[in-house]
Parts: C-alpha cells; sequence; structure tokens
C-alpha cells in the first residue's frame, strides 16, 4: 500500500521558516515527479512546487518562487519543501503528491497518491 506521510509543519511567526518532508512507502518514488500543493480554509488547493524525478528540474508557483526550494532523497524515498520568509497568505495545509509519471506538471488533477496534509500557520 503506498502512503506519503507529511511532517514538519507547525505554527510560525511571518519571516521564519519550516521544512516540511514527505517520506514514501511502499514503492519507491525515485522515478517520478513530485510535487507539494496547498489549501487554504475556503480555498481551492493551489500548486506549490514539483521537482523531477532526478532533482534536476524544478517549478514553483509566482506565489512562492525565491522563498520556497523542493528538493528531494531518493535513498531515502524522501521529497522536501524548505519555507523561508514565511507570510499570512502561506497559512494552509499543505500537501505532498506523487504522480506514476517522471514529467513535472502543476495539474493536482494528475498527480496519483496523496498525503493526509500537514497544517502550516503563520501569525502576524
Amino acid at each position: 500500500q503506498v502512503q506519503l506521510v507529511e511532517s514538519g509543519g507547525g505554527l510560525v511567526q511571518a519571516g521564519g521558516s519550516l521544512r516540511l518532508s514527505c517520506a514514501a512507502s511502499g514503492r519507491t518514488f525515485s522515478t517520478n515527479a513530485m510535487g507539494w500543493f496547498r489549501q487554504a480554509p475556503g480555498k481551492e488547493r493551489e500548486f506549490v512546487a514539483t521537482i523531477s524525478w532526478s532533482g534536476g528540474r524544478t517549478y514553483y508557483a509566482d506565489s512562492v518562487k525565491g522563498r520556497f526550494t523542493i528538493s528531494r532523497d531518493n535513498a531515502k524515498n524522501t521529497v522536501y519543501l524548505q519555507m523561508n520568509s514565511l507570510n499570512i497568505e502561506d497559512t494552509a495545509v499543505y500537501y505532498c503528491a506523487a504522480r506514476d509519471s517522471h514529467l513535472i506538471v502543476g495539474a493536482a488533477a494528475r498527480y496519483d497518491y496523496w498525503g493526509q496534509g500537514t497544517q502550516v500557520t503563520v501569525s502576524s
């Protein structure tokens, strides 16, 4: 059974940093694209970042570009999201996702596996 388990969320002050982790189990995703999405209360789930199987290609939403960094460690079957300069608008539940493909995309509907989410709350 495939599982994606996020961790690292929490409460942080504006301007602070958090590092999210997503550990995969049940199969290896070393040849698959993976991504992060988020959903704020009352809003639709939105794309945050995605990374190719090798880590050589990444793509970010404009709202996080320059502040967030996605990375992966295929030996650990884990993907990370380093979030710096957090602001109140970054408050959301953050979800890890994986594709049955090596191609990176930003559309949530094209991801096949999802974690349960981790809450990130940024206070002023």
